[in-house]
Order: C-alpha cells, then structure tokens, then sequence
C-alpha cells in the first residue's frame, strides 16, 4: 500500500491553460506502480512518463517507482496487484483481462473497434472515460483510465509469408485478447504469451509470427532480427488504449485537487503518447526495409473477414453482457455521429501532384 507523509501548503500547477488550485494540509505519495513491459514506448513515453508528469505536476510531492513486468505480480496480470494492494498503481492493456469479462476489449480495441482518431474523441469527449472509470469500479474495484494510446498496430512480423486467408491457415501466430477467437475462425494458431517471451518463441520457430505494437514500438522488440517480413495493416487492432488503475483505497485518500492532478496527467500522457506514435510509425517503414524486411499489404478478403468477425463477435457479447452492450452502443453511435467525417476531414489530392513521390 501506498506510504504517506504529511506535508505543507502548496499551490497546484495544473498547466498554464488550468488556473492554480490553493490547497492546505497536503500530503507527499510514494507509489509503486506494477506494469506489463520491459522498457520500450510502453514504459518509455506510457508509464514512466506519467510518472514524470505527476511529478512535476506535483509541485514534487506525489513520487511514483515504476517497476517492469513481473517485478511486482505477474505481468498479464496487473489488475490483481493493484486490486489487492500489492502494488498501488499499475499500467496494462485492458484486454488482457478479456477472459473474465470481455468489456475489457471494448475499451482495448478489438477487429471491429473504430480506428484511433475516432476513439481518442469519443473516450474523452463523447463520455468514454466516464464508461470506462464506472465499468473498471464496478467489476473489478479499482480506480482506473486511459494511459498510453497507441495507433493501429503491425499485423504481424512473420516467418513466413501472409497475404490471403489461404496463407493464415495453420500459421502459429502470437497475439492476446478477444483476437485468439477470430484468428482461429481465420484457421490461424493464436497462442497467448507475455512481451519478453516473444521474441524467444519467434527465434526457436516455436511460433510463426506475432503481434505485438505499432510499426515504431516494434523496432524496440526488434522481431525483425528473427522475421522476414512485416504485414500491414492492423485490421486486428486499428487502435489500443491503454490503462492506468489505482487501488481503491489509494484514490480515497486523494483530495479533489490531487485526483484532478491524476486525471491531468494520465490525459496528457495519453494524448502526447498518441502523437509521437503516429509521428514515429512514419519513419518505420524505411527502417523495416533498410533491414531487410518485406512489406505485405494484406489481401482486401483478409481485411474485410476480420473487420466482420469483430463486428459480429461485438454483437454475439452484446446479448451476453450487459456492460459491453452499454459500452458498444456508446462506441457505436458515437460513429454514427462521425459517419460523414472523411467528407469534410480529409483531403485526397494525388501525392504526385504535391511532389511527394520518391
């Protein structure tokens, strides 16, 4: 549990746009926060970076000690250490806890989710934090929200060759969540480990392939020594959310004022983690061919089967689930509200005419 020390009158530096909040009778954390990785963005510019922020949003006075995968619990899962006060904090991908209530994935991001740009709005504009913050309370008691977002993911760094549905058939692949059900239908062989394993399993061929972050955060696992090519585009996961949760009883002590310093700093992460992601996946594909890898735009069938398989598996939980039903209809008319965006969103000139092309 969290240890506490009392401390002085301070004010509170929110950001420069915030006004400052005068509190009295503050008191100084030390916090200990579990996570799921061994370093990369996930730790680099996601968990350390929110702690850096609280830090110095703080004036000082909230410290967090964050600890790698398995330092502290098992890595896959983070949800019971926090929930049991073994560490205070913990960073995860909701996901992983698909297998007891499958929610978890609606918040993920799943095949059938909507793509990054779309779910970054809807989490905090169109009430999906609050779905989030009362969802994560009522199931598994911990105190939780968006940490980390990534934009969509590789599909695989592969061993072998994937461009149609023929060639998923009986391909080892490593993945984790609700996408082990849809990659079976696809006639793939989905097994599930934690990060530092994979890169082992893809050295010993005991799998084919995996998945595992966007095309920048995939430089840092460096699959691309042990693979031969990368597949694009994450039709599997067109965006992750992740989560920072607090124990229960660590957020009761919080005043207002430092719940708020909490939230701001978990935003902020979030959004900036967001933008150097899709900053650094513009560079990644050079990097992938300087390597040596080949580029595989997958076949249209195997996109359009996996978007369906998410959509109809989201409606199968629907029936099931009370909490993914209210989630996925949020998620759902929110993009119905956004159905005509590319109209006055985006512009398609031809690069050629803009002197782009190499």
């Amino acid at each position: 549990m969290s240890k506490v020390k009392k401390g002085g009158t301070a004010v509170l530096l929110l950001a420069a746009a915030l006004i400052g909040s005068e509190a009295s009778a503050q008191d100084t954390y030390s916090w200990r926060m579990a996570t799921g990785w061994g370093g990369g963005p996930l730790m680099e510019i996601g968990a350390q970076a929110f702690a850096d922020r609280l830090h110095q949003l703080s004036n000082g006075r909230i410290e967090i000690e964050v600890f790698p995968g398995g330092a502290i619990g098992e890595p896959l899962r983070v949800t019971d250490s926090v929930r049991r006060g073994v560490a205070d904090l913990g960073h995860t991908w909701p996901g992983y806890d698909w297998g007891r209530d499958t929610t978890s994935v609606a918040f993920g991001g799943f095949a059938g989710t909507m793509d990054d740009e779309r779910m970054l709005h809807w989490l905090y504009v169109g009430g999906g934090v609050e779905l989030w913050r009362e969802w994560r309370e009522d199931v598994f008691g911990v105190v939780a929200m968006p940490l980390f977002m990534r934009t969509a993911e590789t599909f695989l760094h592969s061993r072998v060759p994937v461009r149609s549905l023929e060639d998923l058939a009986g391909v080892k692949i490593r993945t984790a969540g609700a996408w082990i059900e849809m990659l079976e239908e696809l006639g793939a062989a989905p097994v599930t480990s934690p990060g530092a394993e994979v890169y082992p399993m893809l050295e010993r061929g005991v799998i084919d392939a995996t998945e595992w972050g966007t095309l920048w955060e995939d430089t840092y696992t460096a699959f691309y020594e042990v693979t031969d090519y990368v597949i694009i585009p994450g039709v599997h996961q067109p965006v992750a959310p992740f989560e920072l949760q607090i124990n229960a009883q660590v957020w009761e002590e919080l005043s207002e004022e430092d719940r708020a310093l909490v939230e701001m700093a978990a935003e902020l992460t979030t959004v900036e983690s967001w933008m150097r992601t899709g900053h650094e996946d513009a560079r990644a594909l050079a990097f992938y061919r300087e390597q040596g890898q080949e580029i595989i735009e997958l076949d249209e069938e195997v996109q359009v089967a996996a978007r369906n398989l998410g959509l109809e598996w989201a409606e199968v939980q629907s029936q099931e689930n009370d909490w993914f039903a209210r989630v996925w209809e949020s998620q759902r008319e929110f993009e119905k509200l956004w159905r005509d965006a590319e109209s006055y969103r985006r512009l398609s000139p031809d690069v050629r005419l803009l002197g782009l092309e190499e």
